[in-house]
């Protein structure tokens, strides 16, 4: 059901009426048919300077290729991890693109997070799987020429993936013009060879930069925009909000520097020896003349006058055959004469979900600018198999407004990410469907047709039904439609503690996306576990609405870390799905489906100290599951960072970047300090090293490095075995530490007073030992513990023997 032709669909994510100043710069751009691929590891790896020249200044068709979706980075804005930052992130480069005018593509690598070499990363991703998809991307955009942000050698310091991802890519160059190099890829795409490859050299970070490299400039002005294009780049990478990257616009000139690769050389521009014109087209001469002669007519205060032009150079166009190329061609004429013509086309629904089954109401709404007559032909909704005739006139600047229902099938797909259908693969996401590989999105769920006849002829304009609705301080605000399961479950976290043989409430919570649906919902557990009641019957007679249902469980006795999965009843089918909603300002707002599951982690030490604080830092999930194991958690906002708030808690906690976060540590810190002296205890999560708010975060001095262990599975050696925090009131083994998620720990300690007691040792392979992860002082009557340890990663995801040493580390208070 989903429309793809043999080049990337076109998933723009402005779909606004251009003002008359973009349109000059897309006729000009519709002259030129030059095209570059940029390629990195990550989401925020990219030149958003660069992009953003090449797009406006030299009209080419530019692209970013992030091998991974940042799946493993952290978040600055929020709770988000794994695939729903993965998420994020792909939305904030989709804004970045929206502002800097390049197009994004992904492989189907997970960033598995922080790699020391290209040799783990391959290990882990899989060379030949992500080569596949880099060699795809290339024969689909067919880029005149390739620029790598990193290079391919092994740096010291380098991120794994950065080379890994410059390896893949340089490899990729040769193979895509290869034809024995993934052969069923030729029944979508033709093979390719890009003219030259090179590596973007910059002085970013203070980098040396060799002599004598071709360069150019992107402080370049824009009269047309009112910017300079590294202005418009600030806008384009202060995008990447969820990774604290907003940036301040800089002015002035700024070169940016090419060091080739592979390919024929350069002296001066990376497409010399490229012809970006018509000429490249056999019979495009003529084309390119005909968009001289429109842009030699074109009048800013009348964009409309050129329309019969424009739809004459269509035609001409439609003659030049089937090349890609040409394709690209075509629709990007399609959106001028939109824009020339002041068609606002928008397909709203009356609600912003559906189940498949139902039918979705929806108003289509169409007005048109030309100070001409025009024909309003039909609609067509091409993944129902559905069209209809609406054969009447459109008046200039009359807005014609149809009402209409559709029907969605039984089996129509759900808004799920198509890279996260499938469970995951080692290092890789699974996709059944391949020529949805490399796009950065699904296409819309529900994509809208529209007949439209200017000057005697026809031309078909595309839209995507959205939910349209008012804010009365911001105004309108919009949001995908999306096709949802009749019924979904939320545990609303991923994992709780359990005490053997002790019953435990555990609450789900049903949201119906149906117009009505009624059934049941049931527990799955495993052997021997007892469930009550068995089953829990609900009637939903409005979507969205809400109803929370409580199931008694007793695990039997010695039970051990366990998944338990709510499953609904209705409408004679079973589903068994959680969903996830992503919603920032910045970004389109995003769902994805889970599997409604929850994690029971068994937990025995008996809570002393219960009355807990935690300072927020960045975001994560583990106030929640402190709760759930039985303390009384209190989330201290900046006013309550006094000394008389604080001596009403057992243990304060510091989230993950707390003190790169929190501004008002800085001026709290003496009273936290206090706290500690008087017998409190101050437990303190990893912060990066750079933008801390002070460095004074312990009662002695330590500083914060960038040290980390990326090896999950990495031993770690006990350096004090009899401490108290190792033995009470859990006694840590090595067992404590199987079935760890993506990491040991992150930006270790390095240099401490000689007053803290360093308590694990460890190693990433052929590595040296780092001692600096956690440290653990007595200061007055308190304990103070800094741990770079990964605990946000491994408390959500139900490591029991996380749960066991950070206990530990609560509980170690005197």
């Amino acid at each position: 059901m989903l429309l793809l032709s043999n080049a990337f669909p076109a998933l723009a994510r402005n779909t606004a009426v251009q003002n008359a100043a973009e349109i000059r710069l897309a006729l000009e751009k519709l002259n030129v048919l030059g095209s570059v691929l940029y390629i990195g590891a990550h989401p925020d790896d990219e030149n958003t300077g660069l992009i953003a020249y090449w797009v406006k200044e030299k009209k080419y068709r530019a692209a970013y290729l992030s091998t991974t979706r940042g799946d493993g980075g952290q978040n600055l804005i929020g709770t988000e991890k794994g695939a729903d930052i993965g998420i994020l992130r792909s939305q904030e480069l989709l804004a970045a693109r929206n502002m800097d005018g390049g197009e994004q593509f992904f492989t189907r690598a997970i960033d598995f997070g922080y790699s020391k070499s290209a040799k783990e990363t391959f290990e882990i991703w899989g060379y030949e799987k992500i080569l596949a998809d880099t060699v795809w991307v290339i024969r689909n955009f067919r880029p005149d020429v390739i620029v790598l942000r990193f290079p391919t050698e092994e740096a010291s310091g380098n991120h794994g993936h950065h080379t890994a991802g410059s390896i893949l890519a340089a490899d990729a160059f040769a193979a895509a013009a290869d034809a024995l190099r993934f052969p069923d890829q030729l029944k979508y795409a033709q093979t390719w060879q890009a003219k030259r490859i090179l590596v973007n050299q910059s002085r970013f970070g203070g980098a040396p930069v060799a002599e004598g490299l071709p360069s150019v400039d992107i402080g370049v002005y824009n009269p047309l925009l009112g910017r300079s294009y590294n202005e418009i780049a600030a806008l384009s990478r202060s995008m990447h909000r969820s990774q604290g990257f907003g940036a301040i616009p800089s002015s002035g000139s700024q070169m940016e520097y090419f060091r080739l690769l592979a390919g024929e050389p350069i002296t001066a521009d990376i497409m010399e020896g490229i012809d970006t014109s018509w000429k490249r087209i056999s019979g495009g001469e003529a084309v390119g003349q005909m968009i001289e002669n429109i842009l030699k007519s074109y009048n800013v205060e009348s964009p409309a006058a050129v329309l019969p032009q424009l739809l004459e150079l269509r035609e001409k166009m439609a003659g030049l055959g089937d090349d890609p190329l040409v394709k690209v061609k075509m629709d990007e004429l399609v959106k001028l004469i939109q824009s020339c013509a002041g068609i606002r086309f928008e397909v709203l629904a009356e609600d912003y979900a559906a189940a498949p089954g139902e039918n979705v109401n929806v108003s289509v709404n169409l007005i048109q600018r030309t100070g001409r007559p025009a024909r309003f032909d039909s609609i067509a909704f091409p993944t129902l198999n559905q069209r209809r005739e609406i054969n009447q006139d459109a008046p200039d600047n009359v807005l014609q407004s149809i009402r209409h229902s559709v029907a969605l099938p039984a089996d129509y797909p759900l808004s799920q990410p198509y890279w996260l259908l499938l469970p995951e693969e080692k290092g890789s996401f699974a996709v059944e469907n391949e020529r949805l590989i490399g796009i950065a999105e699904n296409p819309p769920s529900i994509p809208v047709e529209a007949e439209i006849t200017l000057f005697g002829k026809k031309i078909v304009i595309t839209a995507p039904v959205r939910y349209r609705w008012l804010e009365r301080d911001e105004g309108e605000k919009q949001r995908p439609f999306e096709a949802r399961p009749p019924v979904t479950a939320d545990f609303k976290r991923t994992v709780a503690v359990f005490h053997a043989g002790e019953e435990k409430e555990i609450t789900v919570t049903l949201k119906n996306h149906a117009a009505a649906s009624k059934g049941t919902v049931g527990l799955r557990t495993p052997q021997g576990w007892q469930v009550s009641p068995e089953n829990i019957s609900f009637e939903f007679a409005k979507r969205h609405d809400e109803k929370t249902v409580v199931f008694r469980v007793r695990p039997p006795a010695g039970a051990k870390t366990a998944d338990v999965r709510a499953v609904v009843s209705t409408g004679g089918k079973e589903y068994a799905y959680s969903l996830t909603e992503i919603i920032y300002p910045h970004i389109d707002s995003q769902i994805h489906f889970n599997d409604a599951a929850l994690r029971l982690v068994p937990l025995e030490a008996k809570i002393l100290h219960k009355k807990l604080g935690y300072i927020m830092g960045s975001g994560d999930d583990i106030p929640e599951i402190l709760k759930d194991i039985g303390y009384d958690v209190t989330l201290l906002d900046d006013e309550m960072l006094t000394a008389e708030t604080l001596s009403g808690f057992d243990v304060v906690v510091a989230g993950i970047r707390a003190y790169n976060t929190r501004g008002r540590l800085k001026f709290a810190q003496p009273l936290l300090m206090d706290f500690v002296k008087n017998g409190g205890t101050y437990v303190v999560q990893y912060n990066v090293n750079t933008g801390l708010q002070t460095t004074e975060i312990g009662p002695y001095p330590f500083s914060v490095g960038r040290d980390r262990i990326v090896e999950e599975d990495a031993d770690l050696r006990f350096l004090a075995p009899s401490h108290r925090l190792m033995n009470a009131p859990n006694a840590i083994t090595k067992d404590d530490f199987e079935n760890w998620v993506q990491e040991r720990g992150l930006y270790f300690t390095e240099k401490w007073d000689s007053r803290y007691t360093p308590l694990f040792a460890g190693h990433d392979t052929g590595e040296k030992d780092l001692e600096g992860s956690t440290l653990y002082c007595e200061y007055g009557d308190g304990v103070f513990i800094y741990t770079s340890l990964a605990f946000f990663r491994q408390l959500p995801g139900g490591v029991s023997g996380a749960f066991r040493l950070f206990q530990n580390m609560l509980e170690a208070g005197k």
